[in-house]
């Protein structure tokens, strides 16, 4: 179980930047793949971004040279920081796990995660 516990989120006008962190449990953050996903209803689900266990990222298109991911070996935290946030990214964010194979070759093979958080709001007004 990877115990997530998501914080960050909220609103802020376009332009601005947001921190999304996750806390998972120590076997999660050292054997899965952890990353970030978010939905909007009626649009399905999409990936932001994952870091493997051996600290290799990927980013979908949409968020190339605007986001950041990132973890903290010493607290089992992690981090996407998101820049030049647009209306339609607003969604709900959520923290999620994956099996390492499906974070590698360049992008998340994003299906079922194993685990996925409670979610975070995340607002950009224009």
């Amino acid at each position: 179980q990877a115990d997530l516990a998501e914080s960050g989120g909220g609103s802020v006008q376009a332009g601005g930047s947001l921190t999304l962190s996750c806390s998972v449990s120590k076997y999660a953050f050292t054997n899965y793949c952890l990353g970030w996903f978010r939905e909007v209803p009626g649009k399905g689900r999409e990936w932001v971004a994952a870091i493997n266990n051996d600290g290799a990222t990927v980013y979908s298109e949409t968020w190339k040279g605007r986001s950041a991911i990132s973890k903290d070996d010493a607290t089992y935290v992690m981090r996407l920081r998101m820049n030049n946030l647009k209306p339609e990214d607003t969604a709900m964010y959520y923290c999620a796990t994956d099996q390492p194979h499906y974070c590698s070759g360049g992008y998340w093979r994003f299906l079922v995660p194993l685990d996925k958080g409670q979610g975070l709001q995340v607002t950009v007004s224009s």
